[in-house]
């Protein structure tokens, strides 16, 4: 009972995202980082109905850095520009509804596929099928460079947040601020070393699993009934249908993302190695003044931390 317990609450936090995200982002571009709920005196939002919203229409695609980027671009092309980030094994579609409120709103929205999803593709054969946080961060710096972001907000969750932490870490100046689910995500192979309490082990099965070859063969093979899985388990109380995860499902298919999936939660713990290329990024420390100094980088005081258990993504 604690298990479903624990995992009923994860999903009460995961679910508050997709009601509070557009709000926060609003009030993030006018400097109200104070409160979630709050609307910003100069954007009022339009009312969407949950899950209304169930495609992007057409997508793009853009060669930035190591990837030709496939993405959905919602809202005005001059707009404050905003950028949305998934995780594993979710895709673009997490954020239909976060889109249909800030585009409409004036907002610029681009909701990329990570690499290893949906239509992003290598450029290269010869590159490394490198899943490491840091590269994945580095592509969505280069998307921001493609399309011509200087600043954005960045809002992400799971391998999303991951992202959005390491780039307003690492790279302020490109984060105008932040809405980040699961708290703050950013970690090392040192710290994924440590032994946890066997609850919180217990989350992690299938990093466990991915561990193994039979781990990678089996995600392969079972890619589709995984994933479906891990949302019931991630979300007991949210009824989706197979209509709603297959959209997502679909983005699974793409020649890359086992390999994606299974190094990034290799490399966490210490069981891959990354690039090298990485290794400077890997080492930086956030210099403790960081946040005095500048905005971009905090949480909303409404944000609820997250229960120890969420942080296995």
């Amino acid at each position: 009972m604690d298990l479903i317990k624990m995992y009923e609450e994860l999903d009460h936090h995961r679910r508050r995202f997709l009601r509070t995200a557009a709000g926060t982002i609003a009030a993030a571009q006018f400097g109200m980082m104070g409160f979630a709920d709050a609307q910003p005196s100069k954007t009022k939002l339009p009312a969407v109905t949950p899950g209304a919203n169930t495609s992007f229409g057409s997508l793009k695609q853009i060669e930035a850095g190591l990837l030709n980027v496939g993405y959905a671009e919602v809202g005005q092309a001059d707009g404050p520009p905003v950028v949305l980030l998934h995780g594993w094994p979710y895709d673009i579609h997490s954020f239909v509804d976060v889109a249909a409120l800030l585009g409409p709103a004036g907002y610029r929205v681009i909701v990329p596929y990570l690499r290893g999803y949906g239509t992003t593709r290598f450029l290269s054969d010869e590159t490394l099928r490198n899943g490491q946080p840091s590269a994945v961060a580095v592509d969505i710096v280069a998307l921001m460079d493609a399309l011509k972001i200087q600043s954005a907000t960045i809002g992400g969750f799971d391998w999303g947040a991951r992202t959005a932490n390491i780039i307003g870490a690492l790279w302020p100046e490109r984060c105008k601020a932040m809405v980040s689910v699961s708290g703050y995500l950013i970690g090392s192979q040192e710290s994924g070393k440590m032994p946890l309490p066997p609850k919180a082990e217990f989350e992690w099965w299938y990093q466990f699993y991915f561990a193994t070859e039979r781990g990678r063969e089996g995600y392969g093979r079972y890619r589709h009934d995984f994933s479906k899985l891990i949302w019931q388990l991630a979300s007991p109380k949210w009824n989706f249908d197979d209509a709603t995860f297959d959209r997502s499902a679909a983005s699974f298919e793409n020649p890359d993302h086992v390999a994606i999936v299974i190094h990034n939660y290799r490399w966490r713990q210490a069981l891959a190695e990354g690039e090298r290329k990485y290794d400077d990024l890997e080492k930086f420390q956030c210099p403790p003044s960081l946040s005095k100094v500048t905005p971009t980088v905090r949480r909303t005081q409404t944000q609820t931390p997250m229960p120890r258990s969420s942080r296995r993504i």
